[in-house]
């Protein structure tokens, strides 16, 4: 009898491995500008057409690749970030896996334009479908440039999932708010169908970057956090409690200067609104978490979004704690006792 059992081919693994790390186009936005700035990019330029459906380009300036790195960057898990496992702890740079520019190039028309400083001359590595067309020399300045068209075209029904335009530009936009804000030394640009919708220079600090990405109406209704317990710091600006609506919050949440979603985090933030806000009402945050390296783990997900904490409840109880002790000046100042004794509102 002979075997049932059969190794997947290559082709078939990488587009399957791609569901995981490419959900939509912002997905590809993120990974892209997650590569640029572990290469140390002050600049970042964004183009999206078609909500990404057509074409995304992303360019920097950071340090570019030699011809040889830039052939096996679209091999799976070929890094330069990490060598052994114990380099998981504790990892500074974004990307670590060696799994996003294959499985992008697994399930687009991909092309890869990049030269090195001290190289005469650049690369360009074209890719179809995960095939490699051609390696060809390039004239360049340093940086990087990679341009993804036609995304999900070999994997009908991956693209059929994709929501509307308008949906898919959204969340493109979200992805690029996310990393300016937690990087904002970083410029960026996003250009969508030929009309510029981001264009924030390098910033000072995280309150300049919220002011320029986000407008004066979001940052002047926002108070400073500044929260330590041993060795967990917080940092950042939440909405004041007259500020909050039940519609229209931001949550943004950063861990060691990483963009990363957690519910029940944003959760513990509320509760130290307690008996501050009306019921119903979700008050904006935009905070950033320093733990040490060996208390959190993030390489949960190929998509580095989701992060796991070693003291979980220490976390969220600081979390709730950063709110609380930030808005008691506030609260202790909504009322002061008029000339008959009652209180008065602000």
């Amino acid at each position: 009898m002979s075997s049932r059992i059969a190794i997947l081919a290559d082709s078939v693994a990488d587009q399957i491995a791609a569901g995981e790390v490419v959900e939509r186009p912002a997905s590809v936005v993120k990974e892209l500008i997650e590569n640029a700035l572990d290469a140390g990019a002050s600049k970042i330029v964004v183009e999206v057409e078609s909500g990404g459906r057509s074409l995304i380009r992303v360019s920097d300036d950071g340090s570019g690749m030699a011809r040889a790195d830039a052939v096996m960057c679209i091999e799976r898990h070929a890094t330069s970030k990490i060598t052994d496992v114990s380099d998981l702890i504790g990892v500074g740079s974004y990307g670590f896996r060696g799994e996003a520019l294959p499985a992008i190039a697994s399930i687009a028309k991909f092309e890869l334009e990049t030269a090195a400083d001290g190289d005469h001359e650049g690369t360009r590595l074209v890719v179809n479908g995960g095939r490699v067309d051609s390696v060809e020399p390039v004239a360049r300045q340093i940086g990087t440039t990679v341009v993804v068209k036609r995304l999900f075209y070999n994997t009908p029904a991956r693209r059929k999932f994709l929501k509307s335009k308008a949906a898919e530009s959204r969340a493109v936009v979200e992805a690029v708010n996310a990393v300016a804000l937690a990087r904002p030394r970083v410029a960026f640009k996003l250009i969508m169908d030929e009309r510029g919708v981001v264009d924030v220079p390098a910033s000072r600090s995280m309150e300049e970057r919220i002011d320029s990405l986000l407008g004066p109406d979001v940052a002047g209704g926002l108070i400073a956090v500044q929260y330590a317990e041993g060795e967990v710091k917080i940092s950042g600006y939440i909405q004041r409690p007259a500020e909050a609506r039940p519609s229209g919050r931001k949550a943004y949440l950063f861990v060691n200067g990483r963009p990363f979603r957690d519910s029940f985090l944003v959760r513990a933030a509320e509760a130290g609104y307690r008996g501050a806000v009306a019921p119903g009402d979700r008050p904006s945050l935009f905070l950033a978490l320093e733990v040490p390296g060996d208390q959190i783990d993030v390489n949960v997900h190929p998509s580095k979004l989701a992060v796991r904490f070693r003291d979980r409840f220490l976390i969220e109880r600081c979390f709730e704690e950063a709110v609380r002790n930030a808005i008691n000046p506030i609260q202790s100042a909504t009322a002061i006792t008029t000339g008959t004794g009652k209180g008065r509102s602000f």
